[in-house]
């Protein structure tokens, strides 16, 4: 709530007090949502039965036991009857005489979304003027138009205050209505609970942001409604906002691996205010924005070593190679050869380190997840011994998702040939993937091995470390969790009772649309032009096309709908794609194609205004960077 509602709320509050009449208002559940003071003064009631959340028939069982309404009835009889007759939620007014002699008038109103607001005034002058001019009705005096005058004002106001009531109850109804839409609006849960974890607000946002919870929550014990795992890991901090201390925490949610914050503010009345986020995607932007930066330190870090060292290592091989040209005895020259040989593994692992720390920025693309592990299965299958099995369990939705599909291939080969390593000449790898939810891909290499040892499981994700001994780098598994971690994803190893698992878990993110719609394709040459206008047509575009600049501009003026220009940087016949595109301007996307070299000139400028295709490209790459534009 803003300064400005609670500016509003106060105000509210001290104009209902000031009204001589009293005034309540119960929702749809015959809970007390406002009462002001006079309603609690005219019946004397105590302070719990006037606090939010007072049950109206708490109230009504309280009047009738001290004989507000009789003694004609049982007390439950005359509750019941008032509770049956207040859920109508029908308009109402009643004139009754009090034990004390008090006459009262009782106006109630049904409110638009359920409750009402009953209004109570103390009319007892008013009928004892009235008696008296019925009792004395032949000597008017001096007295009885006093109380006729008295009447009358009293009648003004009555008229006045009754003016004033609807148009509070008209303001509580729109900061009601305004406060719920914006809460709705958001992208969160907010929800209030009472003294006891029950519901007694809610923004019907739950489902949205934890799936599988209900939307209509009141009422509800927050237990019930978060599930016995959820609110497991809640529970101590809602104690803790109980006991008065706010808290703000982060937890993962079973069903789906998503990442949710929580906040926990005590409201100073018993209850506390809840607001749930899914930050699921900011969790895995904000991993792969760690990761890039660990690597760009690592890179500083190792770039002077890693030169120095390579120095060092050729300055070696050098002498090396002029010992073994010398005429030196066999035990030297087999000394001469280890040497040569250490050298040059120890510049292997230079380059591995410098591929390891180096710019590899994921390029995410419209990727078929099935073709992906079959052409990886194939790709892997002649490594492997002949006693050893490759298989894959794919169960991932038929859809197109956005990963690096290089990167991803290369760390699933990388752990294929870990496993088979593990296993030695007989065995079983398989590579399942699943979804979880649509929040991530999971992607598990397990094998039949003997298992990852205890030291393994601790160490194997840092650099240099390697059960392989002279035959490993160390690098494998670290490049492989770098990969992970630059996608936002997270990676663990595990024993099963098989042998060994690595399961990878990578951010789900299904790949927009082919964009349909009108295609400018200007290619000069006429073979390559039919070759790209088929790609297209089988994206799902039309296509019209131009062999030069000219006939590109005279096209875009005449022609209605166009929605993407694909157009080759070096044209004959005068201008370039360079050329179209400045003269198009930014208001229609564009991708240019080229088989220029990256050094260029015209490629550098290219860059600078359109993405660039290098020829020859396929109509994967080409179906990626328009769903990329599209996007």
């Amino acid at each position: 709530m803003d300064i400005t509602e609670k500016r509003i709320k106060a105000m509210t509050t001290a104009g209902l007090n000031l009204i001589g009449q009293a005034l309540s208002i119960y929702d749809s559940k015959l809970q007390l949502v406002l009462s002001n003071r006079p309603f609690q003064e005219m019946f004397d009631l105590p302070d719990e039965l006037v606090q939010r959340g007072a049950l109206f028939r708490d109230t009504i069982h309280f009047l009738a036991s001290r004989g507000e309404y009789g003694h004609d009835e049982s007390v439950e009889d005359m509750v019941n009857l008032r509770v049956k007759q207040a859920l109508a939620f029908e308009p109402h007014y009643m004139e009754r005489v009090r034990p004390n002699g008090q006459v009262v008038s009782i106006e109630g109103a049904p409110l638009p979304q359920g409750g009402w607001v009953a209004v109570y005034t103390d009319i007892t002058g008013t009928r004892r003027a009235e008696n008296l001019l019925r009792a004395r009705s032949e000597e008017l005096s001096e007295q009885l138009l006093g109380h006729a005058e008295e009447l009358s004002a009293t009648n003004r106001k009555l008229a006045a205050t009754i003016a004033a009531l609807e148009e509070a109850k008209r303001e509580l109804t729109e900061i009601e209505a305004r406060t719920r839409l914006v809460t709705e609006m958001m992208p969160a849960h907010i929800a209030h609970l009472d003294s006891d974890g029950l519901y007694d607000y809610s923004n019907r946002r739950l489902s949205a942001v934890m799936p599988g919870r209900p939307s209509d929550i009141l009422g509800l014990h927050i237990s019930e409604a978060l599930g016995a795992v959820a609110f497991g890991r809640v529970e101590s901090h809602l104690q803790k906002a109980y006991d008065g201390e706010a808290s703000v925490f982060e937890f993962t949610e079973d069903q789906d691996a998503r990442r949710i914050r929580v906040s926990f503010t005590p409201d100073g009345a018993g209850g506390v205010y809840v607001m749930s986020v899914d930050i699921t995607e900011e969790t895995q932007a904000r991993v792969a924005l760690q990761q890039t930066r660990r690597r760009a330190m690592a890179a500083q870090m190792t770039s002077g070593l890693a030169h120095d060292f390579s120095n060092l290592l050729t300055i070696i091989l050098g002498m090396q190679s002029r010992l073994d040209k010398m005429d030196l005895p066999d035990e030297a020259q087999e000394l001469v050869a280890a040497t040569q040989q250490t050298a040059r593994r120890g510049g292997q692992l230079l380059n591995r380190i410098a591929d390891m720390t180096g710019n590899r920025t994921p390029q995410p693309q419209a990727t078929d997840m099935r073709g992906l592990l079959e052409d990886l299965r194939i790709l892997a299958t002649p490594s492997l011994p002949r006693g050893m099995g490759l298989s894959v369990v794919n169960t991932l939705p038929d859809q197109a998702l956005m990963l690096d599909p290089g990167m991803v291939q290369d760390a699933l080969l990388n752990l294929v040939l870990n496993a088979r390593d593990a296993c030695g000449s007989t065995g079983q790898i398989t590579i399942s993937a699943h979804a979880i939810g649509k929040i991530w891909v999971e992607i598990t290499v397990s094998d039949t091995g003997p298992g990852f040892s205890p030291e393994a499981l601790e160490r194997a994700l840092n650099p240099f470390f390697t059960t392989k001994g002279n035959d490993g780098s160390g690098l494998g598994l670290p490049m492989v969790y770098d990969t992970v971690k630059l996608a936002g994803g997270d990676l663990n190893l595990r024993n099963t009772p098989s042998g060994a698992s690595v399961v990878l878990r990578l951010p789900y993110r299904s790949a927009p649309p082919a964009q349909d719609g009108l295609v400018l394709l200007v290619e000069d040459n006429d073979d390559l032009r039919s070759q790209f206008r088929d790609m297209l047509v089988e994206l799902g575009s039309t296509v019209i096309e131009a062999n030069s600049v000219d006939e590109a501009l005279t096209l875009l003026s005449s022609v209605e709908g166009i929605s993407m220009v694909l157009s080759d940087i070096r044209l004959e016949g005068g201008g370039s794609g360079l050329d179209l595109l400045r003269q198009v301007g930014s208001g229609l996307p564009c991708i240019l194609m080229t088989s220029l070299p990256n050094s260029d000139p015209l490629y550098q400028q290219a860059l600078a205004l359109a993405p660039v295709l290098r020829k020859p490209f396929s109509q994967a790459q080409l179906s990626a960077l328009i769903q990329a534009k599209a996007a």
